[in-house]
Order: C-alpha cells, then sequence, then structure tokens
C-alpha cells in the first residue's frame, strides 16, 4: 500500500510540475498570439495553397509569394473607391512597418483577371508602394485563390459589359511564412493599428 502511495504521488507530482513548465514555457507564444490578434484563429481553415500569376507573367506558388509577413488583399483595378483606399492603406501599414524596421511586404490579388493582365497589375501596384506583389491568373486560379482565403466576388452582369463592376469582400488578411494565415484587418482598422498588429506578430515569432 505504502509504495502504490508514494507511485500515485509521484505521478501527480511529475504532471502537476509538467503542467507548471507548460504554463511558464509552452503557452507563451500562443499567449502572445492570442495578444496580437483581432479575433482571428492562426492556424484556422482561412488560406492555403495557390498558384497565381505576378506582375512579371510568371507563374507563381503561395510559396514563391509569402516569403516574408505579408498584409494580403483580394480586389481589382478597376473599382471605383473601395480596392484604391484599402490597398493605400495597406501601403501606409507596411510604411508604418518599413519606419520600424520590420521586413514586410504587401500583395494584392485581382479578382478580375479579364481585365487585370500582369501589366495592369503592376502600373497598378506601382502607385501604392514599390514592395507591393499583384497577383492575377485565369479565372480558375483566381476562383481557387478565393475559396482557400473564403472571399466573395462576382462580376455584375448589368450595365456596360466593358466597364462593369464586382461584388466582392473586403477584409484584408494577414499572413506568415510556415505559419500561413494568422489574423484579418476590416476597413475601419487604421494603417497605425495594422502595422501595431503585424509588429506585435512578428515579435511574438521571434
Amino acid at each position: 500500500m505504502t509504495r502504490i502511495v508514494a507511485y500515485t504521488s509521484a505521478i501527480a507530482i511529475a504532471a502537476l510540475l509538467a503542467g507548471t513548465a507548460y504554463y511558464a514555457f509552452g503557452s507563451k507564444s500562443d499567449d502572445a498570439f492570442a495578444s496580437c490578434s483581432n479575433g482571428a484563429v492562426a492556424g484556422s481553415t482561412i488560406g492555403g495553397p495557390f498558384e497565381l500569376v505576378n506582375e512579371d507573367g510568371v507563374t507563381v506558388t503561395d510559396v514563391d509569394v509569402i516569403t516574408k509577413p505579408t498584409i494580403l488583399y483580394f480586389g481589382y483595378t478597376f473599382c471605383p473607391d473601395v480596392c484604391p483606399l484599402d490597398n493605400m492603406r495597406n501601403a501606409d501599414a507596411q510604411r508604418i512597418l518599413d519606419e520600424q524596421g520590420y521586413d514586410t511586404q504587401t500583395a494584392f490579388i485581382s479578382i478580375d483577371p479579364e481585365r487585370d493582365t500582369p501589366e495592369v497589375m503592376k502600373e497598378f501596384t506601382s502607385l501604392f508602394h514599390d514592395n507591393m506583389i499583384g497577383l492575377t491568373g485565369s479565372l480558375e486560379q483566381t476562383k481557387a485563390a478565393s475559396k482557400a482565403y473564403k472571399t466573395y466576388f462576382q462580376k455584375q452582369v448589368d450595365g456596360d459589359p466593358e466597364y462593369y463592376l464586382m461584388d466582392h469582400s473586403t477584409q484584408t488578411y494577414f499572413v506568415m511564412p510556415d505559419i500561413g494565415f494568422v489574423d484579418f484587418f476590416k476597413r475601419d482598422d487604421s494603417p497605425e493599428k495594422m502595422a501595431e498588429t503585424v509588429a506585435c506578430f512578428i515579435d511574438a515569432v521571434e
């Protein structure tokens, strides 16, 4: 009986020590990410592999693109208001991060491949930031990327067939190499808030 009590006590102590060690060390990264997040869960089902065409006409994958912490947005160049404003806001966030010494980038995925050729994307992204990556592709490639990030887009069929508009979702994503999607931003998030959140995530994994 004495041996059983001693054995049971030893197991209990070991479990307590293991739990304490996890709380002290293992949970730190989780806690750090939680303090950075806008409410999203890192490692969720948002995001994933994609294959698109960059501004130089080269087919690339998500591994080729997400080589550093990336602020990612889906939209189109003919967008009359939302997309230019959101891309400028995202670029402003990156400029803040640039000034703070963080190595980040922005990426813009077109949901209008019919008009957004690599040349059009290159000209458009150059208006916002030298380090903004423009991505387009076939309709099938675009749909696959959109589905991975659970975005929505649909061509408006009424009106002029040449100057059509696109309905689309407007959230911005933050993606990290080897981790994937970690958080998203709403349209009313300021560049300062975005930069603060991105910096928090980067600091948490270093």
